[in-house]
C-alpha cells in the first residue's frame, strides 16, 4: 500500500512559524483591549479585528475569549518578571532589590504605557497571580525582614500597601499625564521603604541611586 509523501521539513517549519504568529497576534490584541480598558467588553470578532485575522482563525489557537485573556495575562507578567529580574542580577541587598523593582514597575508608565495600562486594567488581581511584579515583591520584603532591613510586622499586609500605591501612580498617569512627572516613582519608593521601616536617609538614598539597565520588553 502507497503512503502520502510526507510534508517536507521546511514547509512544516514555515506552517508552524506562521501558527505562532497569528496566535501571537491574538495575545498582542488581547493586551491591547484591556491596556484600553475594554478587555472584558470585546467580543470575538472584536479581537480578531484588532489582530487583523479571519474570525474563524480564533479557534484555532484558543477555545474561549476567557483562556486567551488568560493567557495574555499570563505572558504579560512572566515578562515583566523577567525584566525585573534582570535588573537586579547580581544586587544582594533585599531593599535595593525591592526599591529596584518597584522603581522599575512605576516607569511603565514612561517606558512601556500599554503594559501600564494592562496592570491598571488588571487591578488588584495581580495580587493573586504567582507572576509579576507581587510575588516577587512579598520574596523581597520577607528577605528584608529576615535581615532585618525591615520592621514592618505583616509582609502580605504592606504588599498590599505598596500594589494599592502602584497602581494608584499608574492610573494617575494614565487619566491624567501632565499631574504626574516621571520622579513621582521614587518618591512612592521612598515612601514604600519607610513605610517597611527603613531610616527616612536610607530610604532616600535607595530611591535615587542610578537604575540598572532593564532588558528589552
Amino acid at each position: 500500500m502507497s503512503t502520502a509523501p510526507a510534508k517536507p521539513a521546511t514547509a512544516t517549519n514555515r506552517l508552524d512559524r506562521r501558527k505562532a504568529r497569528t496566535r501571537q497576534s491574538l495575545i498582542d490584541a488581547a493586551v491591547r483591549l484591556i491596556a484600553e480598558g475594554r478587555g472584558d467588553r470585546a467580543s470575538i470578532q472584536e479581537i480578531t479585528d484588532e489582530a487583523d485575522i479571519g474570525f474563524g482563525s480564533f479557534y484555532n489557537h484558543f477555545d474561549t475569549k476567557e483562556q486567551l485573556f488568560q493567557t495574555a495575562s499570563q505572558e504579560v507578567l512572566e515578562r515583566w518578571g523577567q525584566m525585573i529580574d534582570a535588573a537586579c542580577a547580581g544586587l544582594d541587598d533585599p531593599a535595593h532589590v525591592f526599591a529596584v523593582s518597584l522603581r522599575i514597575s512605576g516607569r511603565l508608565a514612561w517606558t512601556h504605557p500599554q503594559i501600564a495600562g494592562f496592570i491598571t486594567g488588571t487591578g488588584l488581581h495581580l495580587l493573586d497571580d504567582p507572576r509579576g511584579l507581587a510575588p516577587r515583591a512579598l520574596r523581597d520584603i520577607r528577605a528584608g525582614q529576615a535581615a532585618g532591613r525591615f520592621t514592618v510586622p505583616n509582609a502580605e499586609i504592606a504588599l498590599s500597601a505598596v500594589a494599592g500605591g502602584l497602581l494608584g501612580l499608574l492610573r494617575l498617569h494614565e487619566h491624567q499625564p501632565d499631574a504626574i512627572e516621571e520622579n513621582s516613582v521614587d518618591e512612592l519608593t521612598e515612601a514604600c521603604l519607610r513605610l517597611l521601616g527603613l531610616r527616612a536617609a536610607e530610604a532616600r538614598r535607595l530611591a535615587r541611586l542610578p537604575l540598572p539597565a532593564t532588558a528589552t520588553w
